[in-house]
């Protein structure tokens, strides 16, 4: 499913601004995180449990740019699953958090 989300946001545009972060070096040559990628790594991780990978992800941008990239990809992965099984995201949303129907 994270693949798939990757694949939406390589479709748009990101103002990478939003992140100071990510218009410094890593200087070590490779390029610099933005908060997108950040926060994939991060929730992906989240899902292994791998709390190292976490770690990292979380030192790559702000922890606010951070937040902000776990709720892009938490309403970017219910507009995704509501449109795959033919539902409204609120009804997507609560199934994820096992709340009763609205």
């Amino acid at each position: 499913m994270l693949g798939r989300i990757r694949s939406l946001w390589r479709g748009t545009e990101h103002d990478e601004d939003t992140d100071e972060r990510a218009e410094a070096s890593t200087g070590d040559g490779k390029r610099p995180h933005n908060l997108f990628e950040a926060a994939a790594v991060y929730v992906a991780a989240c899902a292994d449990d791998d709390q190292e990978r976490m770690d990292e992800a979380s030192g790559w941008v702000s922890p606010e740019a951070l937040s902000f990239g776990v709720q892009e990809l938490a309403c970017r992965a219910v507009i995704a699953l509501a449109r795959e099984h033919d539902e409204s995201p609120p009804a997507v949303a609560r199934k994820l958090l096992g709340l009763p129907s609205a």
